[in-house]
């Protein structure tokens, strides 16, 4: 008997395919390039020639919109498995075997949450120059903690769990038990959490972008759109609009996603 997809589960799937199929799609749904500068159109309010405007420089706000899609989507993916990956590897290994490696771990999760997450990132890609490549490290050697903390939490449980003990003394390696008996019964909660973690990157990279040190113009960026749009957020308030509101629904999928899963695998927060 099949089970029903949560409503949750349901709709933000819908809306992150939704933008999935824009970004992909983007040549043939954005109907105009987003970097062309037509002086002659500057400015416009949105219409049926341009549904959602024109900027300062009489580029289509819709098709850079887009075409952004394509940045923020990426974002929220490749800026969430590199921390994750690292973020499980550590918590995993520290959570199971103890002793000085998870001291070690954890004293370095200590260091890394003492300072806020996106005053840590700003510093790192300050350092490092503004740009996206840069900004992925940045998350990767911020964001990894707490992937680490959620799963060594979970570790700790489950290796005094009988069927642990059952394969240890069953002769078992212990990096077969890790891998085949842990984690797959420790991985639920990390799951959900990637889902909404997705969101905090996304509006961290727009953030970045709004502050330059993300991507640079004249890339299609909601971010950057949206610091395109600030001086003249009055008089042509959709240059702002529009990029914030991608950023939002893009979120909004992502938590919903997280929130469907949650409930479904009955993940306490």
């Amino acid at each position: 008997m099949s089970r029903k997809v949560p409503f949750e589960i349901a709709l933000g799937a819908a809306i992150l395919a939704a933008w999935v199929i824009l970004a992909i799609g983007a040549p043939v749904f954005a109907g105009a390039d987003p970097n062309a500068i037509d002086l002659l159109a500057i400015l416009q309010p949105p219409s049926l020639n341009h549904p959602f405007g024109t900027d300062h420089l009489g580029r289509d706000v819709f098709a850079r919109v887009v075409f952004g899609a394509r940045i923020d989507v990426w974002m929220g993916v490749a800026g969430v498995l590199p921390p994750l990956v690292i973020g499980v590897t550590v918590g995993l290994f520290s959570g199971y075997f103890g002793g000085l490696l998870d001291t070690v771990m954890m004293r370095l999760v200590d260091i890394t949450v003492a300072f806020p997450f996106f005053i840590l990132v700003i510093a790192i890609v300050g350092m490092l120059g503004p740009g996206l490549g840069n900004y992925f490290i940045a998350l990767a050697l911020v964001a990894w903690v707490s992937y680490a903390r959620l799963i060594r939490a979970e570790v700790v449980v489950l290796k005094n769990a009988e069927y642990i003990q059952a394969a240890r003394a069953l002769g078992y390696h212990p990096l077969y038990i890790v891998l085949r008996h842990v984690l797959p019964n420790a991985i639920s909660p990390i799951v959900v959490y990637a889902m909404s973690d997705a969101v905090l990157v996304i509006l961290a990279g727009a953030s970045l972008g709004f502050l330059g040190l993300g991507a640079q113009p004249p890339t299609a960026e909601w971010g950057v759109m949206i610091a395109d749009g600030q001086p003249y957020v009055i008089d042509a308030w959709w240059i702002c609009f529009f990029p914030g509101l991608a950023a939002v629904t893009l979120g909004l999928g992502f938590l919903l996603v997280s929130d469907g899963l949650a409930h479904a695998l009955k993940v306490t927060s």
